[in-house]
């Protein structure tokens, strides 16, 4: 591959004889004990040690996005799991392959959109009134926004922004995105609620997490999520009643040989 240095290096992790090294830092001696868990995940991630705030900000979007009931998701693991008990690794990825453009995925393609703005900087409310216009014009649905349960405003929306404005971590990314939704709401001429993975990849934006990994946030707490999935499944199978279900609500519409 053209452009790429001629000897390869990583900069996350090694290890010797008598410990481990993420980011030339202890594992041992510096992290075990020592960090959280959201600590360790932007650490590893951006090679920065997260501030109070940083840390504040993505374990609150960890914490909305780990479980959202039985969606696609995790309806994939829990049938996945039953067909293969052995395999927990197998449906907790099931289920993570149904993180797309469409559910929970949105943060990655919201993000663009917010980041359309920033870059406009004088022009932030022109550029977001193009967004909503191209989007109506082409019947397209904005990622980060609309809810079909959630009217008429997603309630995890208002927390988000309001812990990074008390933080102190609300900045461009978050005025973007209100300026995006107040763009949607006047060109439409309804209100369309800013849902949950919109706010979150507004201050996950200002915590300093780079768009392209926002979906990578997203799968690392819906992991846990599934593998609740998963015990659920083991202790309360419900397997045979999602399969029955799906057999009535979706009924063979052919003719059988020898039948009126």
């Amino acid at each position: 591959m053209s452009g790429l240095p001629e000897k390869q290096t990583t900069s996350i992790a090694t290890s010797t004889t008598d410990d481990v090294f993420i980011r030339d830092t202890s594992l041992c001696k510096e992290l075990i004990g020592k960090v959280t868990f959201t600590e360790l995940i932007y650490f590893q991630l951006l090679g920065s040690r997260p501030t109070r705030p940083q840390v504040a900000v993505l374990d609150a979007c960890l914490v909305t996005l780990m479980e959202h009931g039985l969606t696609p998701s995790a309806l994939a693991t829990r049938l996945v799991y039953s067909s293969a008990e052995e395999a927990m690794q197998a449906a907790v990825a099931a289920g993570l392959l149904a993180v797309g453009s469409r559910f929970v995925g949105t943060t990655e393609g919201c993000g663009e959109l917010i980041e359309r703005i920033v870059r406009a900087r004088d022009d932030g409310a022109a550029e977001a009134r193009r967004i909503a216009l191209a989007h109506k014009s082409e019947r397209k649905p904005i990622p980060g926004f609309g809810h079909p349960f959630h009217k008429p405003d997603d309630p995890r929306s208002p927390v988000l922004l309001g812990l990074a404005r008390e933080q102190g971590i609300a900045g461009a990314h978050v005025a973007a995105v209100l300026e995006l939704s107040a763009a949607i709401d006047a060109t439409f001429g309804k209100h369309i609620t800013l849902n949950a993975t919109g706010a979150i990849a507004a201050v996950l934006g200002d915590a300093g997490v780079p768009r392209s990994i926002l979906r990578g946030i997203s799968l690392i707490a819906r992991a846990a999520g599934l593998v609740g999935h998963v015990h659920e499944e083991q202790t309360k199978p419900a397997m045979r009643a999602i399969w029955e279900a799906a057999e009535a609500a979706v009924p063979y519409d052919g003719e059988l040989p020898g039948r009126s």
